[in-house]
């Protein structure tokens, strides 16, 4: 089983608590992933923020606009400064996603370390470099963009 890691990070000017906020409430993940995934959250009775144990379960359509499952679990929270969403069902063999925030200068320096394994072994990993990794590269840039437009215009929200 062949595992990657994807790095990424921006710089946003808006204060840590507005970042925080915005970044761990489980009702923006639709705002941040690209219409094209389709994403929907399953759960008709989700909270306003995240906490440790936390299950999210949503549909995708990452291929061929093929719907599944994937439910995560948010697994550690420390307010302010990061969490951690687990693949508990979905399309990975694993998946194990950081998010962290800190200030730096007039903002805050956000860094995603995202660890996964596609499924089917030795197909999976030709499979994430002919075409998973770039999907997941595109994902993350929508999510830099649209966290820079939103606070672009809400800079303290």
């Amino acid at each position: 089983m062949s595992y990657y890691q994807l790095r990424k990070q921006q710089f946003i000017s808006a204060p840590v608590r507005a970042v925080w906020d915005f970044i761990s409430s489980p009702h923006n993940l639709k705002v941040i992933t690209p219409e094209y995934m389709g994403f929907e959250i399953t759960s008709e009775s989700l909270p306003g923020k995240m906490y440790p144990g936390m299950i999210i379960p949503y549909t995708v359509k990452p291929l061929l606009g093929i719907k599944m499952v994937w439910v995560t679990e948010i697994t550690h929270i420390e307010e302010m400064k990061y969490f951690i969403d687990e693949q508990r069902i979905g399309p990975y063999s694993m998946w194990h996603h950081q998010h962290f925030i800190e200030s730096s200068g007039e903002g805050v320096l956000m860094t995603d370390i995202v660890t996964y394994s596609p499924p089917l072994g030795f197909i999976g990993a030709l499979l994430n470099h002919l075409f998973i990794r770039k999907k997941l590269d595109s994902i993350f840039s929508y999510r830099s963009t649209i966290l820079q437009e939103h606070f672009t215009r809400n800079p303290g929200r």
